[in-house]
C-alpha cells in the first residue's frame, strides 16, 4: 500500500511539473510580448474562468447564473479599464480584506459543512478576482518597468511556493502545523522556506536596480508581506472548498485542479504586492 501511494504521488507530482512547465513559458510570453490591452483581455480571460469555479464556491449551480456572474466580473474589470484612477482604490481595498483574512483565518477551529448560495461570497469574488486584475493591469501599464514588475511578482509567487513545497517536505515532517484545520499538508517550516525565498528574490531584484540600503529594506518587508498574504489565499481558497466537500476547485489544469487552485496564491499576493511597491516608490 506504501509503494501504491507513493508511486500516485510521483505520477501526481510529474503530471504537475509537465503541466507547470507547459504554462510557464505562455505566461511569461504574455506578460513581457503583449501591449496592456491584450495583456488585460488575456488576465481578463483567465479571470472569468476563475469566476466560474468560484460560482461553485458559492454554492451557485443555475446555468444562467453561473454565465452572468462571470459577465459581471468581466464589467467590473471594464470599468476599472475605462476609470484607471480607480485601479488603486480598487486592489488598496483587496489588499485590505486580504489583511483582514490573515487576522481571522488563524482562529478557524472547524469547518461545518454549507449548503445553498453564499450571497455574501459572490459579492467577496470582486475583491478576489478583480483586485489582483486591478493591480496587474496597473503594474504592466507603468512606463518601462511595468511588465518587469508583474514578472517579478510571478516568479516571487513560484520561487516562495516552490520552497515553501521542498522545504516542508525535506524538513516539515510531523513539526508544527501551520493550518491544520484549513490545511494539514502545511508546516510553519514551509513558510519559513517561502520567506526564505522571498528575500533571495527582494535582494536579486535590489541589486539589479541598484538601491539604497533603505529601499532594499523596504522592498525584502513588501516581498515578505506578499508571500505572506499569499499562504492567507491558499489556506483561504481551502476553506472554500473544505465548506463544499471540494478536493479541486475543478479539474481544468492537470495535476493543478482548477484555475482557481493554480492562482489562488496570487489573488491575494498581487493587490497586497502593488499596494506595496507603489507607496515605496519602486515603480520605474
Amino acid at each position: 500500500m506504501a509503494e501504491v501511494e507513493v508511486l500516485a504521488a510521483s505520477n501526481a507530482l510529474r503530471i504537475r511539473t509537465i503541466t507547470a512547465l507547459a504554462l510557464v513559458p505562455l505566461v511569461i510570453a504574455a506578460v513581457l510580448g503583449l501591449p496592456t490591452p491584450a495583456f488585460a483581455l488575456v488576465f481578463a480571460g483567465v479571470l472569468m474562468l476563475a469566476a466560474v469555479e468560484w460560482c461553485t464556491l458559492a454554492g451557485l449551480t443555475r446555468p444562467i447564473a453561473r454565465i452572468l456572474y462571470p459577465i459581471a466580473i468581466l464589467s467590473a474589470m471594464a470599468v476599472l479599464w475605462i476609470w484607471p484612477r480607480g485601479q488603486p482604490w480598487f486592489f488598496g481595498l483587496s489588499a485590505l480584506w486580504w489583511a483582514a483574512q490573515a487576522a481571522s483565518l488563524p482562529r478557524v477551529r472547524e469547518i461545518p459543512r454549507i449548503e445553498g448560495v453564499q450571497w455574501s461570497l459572490l459579492a467577496v469574488g470582486f475583491l478576489v478576482l478583480v483586485g489582483p486584475w486591478a493591480a496587474l493591469i496597473h503594474l504592466h501599464r507603468l512606463p518601462d518597468a511595468g511588465p518587469a514588475l508583474v514578472l517579478f511578482l510571478l516568479f516571487l509567487m513560484w520561487t516562495a511556493d516552490s520552497m515553501a513545497y521542498f522545504v516542508g517536505r525535506a524538513w516539515g515532517g510531523g513539526r508544527a502545523k501551520l493550518a491544520p484545520v484549513l490545511s494539514p499538508g502545511k508546516t510553519r517550516v514551509g513558510v519559513y522556506g517561502a520567506l526564505v525565498g522571498a528575500a533571495a528574490c527582494g535582494l536579486i531584484f535590489a541589486w539589479i536596480r541598484s538601491e539604497s540600503l533603505t529601499a532594499t529594506l523596504l522592498i525584502l518587508l513588501v516581498c515578505g508581506v506578499s508571500v505572506v498574504i499569499s499562504i492567507v489565499g491558499d489556506l483561504y481558497e481551502s476553506l472554500l472548498k473544505r465548506r463544499r466537500g471540494l478536493k479541486d476547485s475543478s479539474h481544468l489544469l492537470p495535476g493543478h485542479g482548477g484555475m482557481l487552485d493554480r492562482i489562488d496564491s496570487l489573488t491575494a499576493a498581487a493587490p497586497v504586492f502593488a499596494l506595496g511597491i507603489t507607496l515605496i516608490g519602486v515603480t520605474t
